[in-house]
Order: structure tokens, then C-alpha cells, then sequence
């Protein structure tokens, strides 16, 4: 999951090596949170207007872990 997220990321940004994934433990709701770390000047791209491709990446992400039975949020630090 670490590797999908990171590919979108890259993807999207101007400078791929600044971007970093953090994983927590599972939490009590069995959710595993992902902590994206891009550089500060490709937050904008990341976000996207109104928070549209922060949105998109949610949902690929939430979409990829159902498939492994998993729940994950992901947090743009």
C-alpha cells in the first residue's frame, strides 16, 4: 500500500525524492493511517483545487485496501 501511494505522489509532484510515507500501527478501529510528506513546494499539487486530487487519492487508496480486506486513511502532512 506504502508503494501505491507513493507512486501517485510521485507522480504528481516536481520533486519525487522529497516524498516520504510514514505508516501507524493499526489502530482500534482497524484502520492503518498513512502519513504522506511531500516537499512544501508541491503541497498545492497534491491538494488540489478545493482538495479535489487529495479527495481522489483517498479514495484509490480506500479502494485498493478493501481489496486486501484492509481500511486505511490517509493523512497530507
Amino acid at each position: 500500500m506504502e508503494e501505491l501511494l507513493i507512486s501517485i505522489a510521485s507522480g504528481l509532484v516536481e520533486n519525487p525524492d522529497a516524498v516520504t510515507v510514514t505508516a501507524d500501527e493499526v489502530n482500534d478501529e482497524g484502520v492503518i493511517v498513512y502519513h504522506l510528506k511531500v516537499a512544501e513546494a508541491d503541497m498545492g499539487r497534491v491538494i488540489g483545487k478545493q482538495g479535489r486530487i487529495a479527495k481522489a487519492i483517498r479514495t484509490v487508496m480506500r479502494a485498493a485496501a478493501n481489496r486486501n480486506n484492509a481500511k486505511v486513511a490517509v493523512e497530507i502532512d
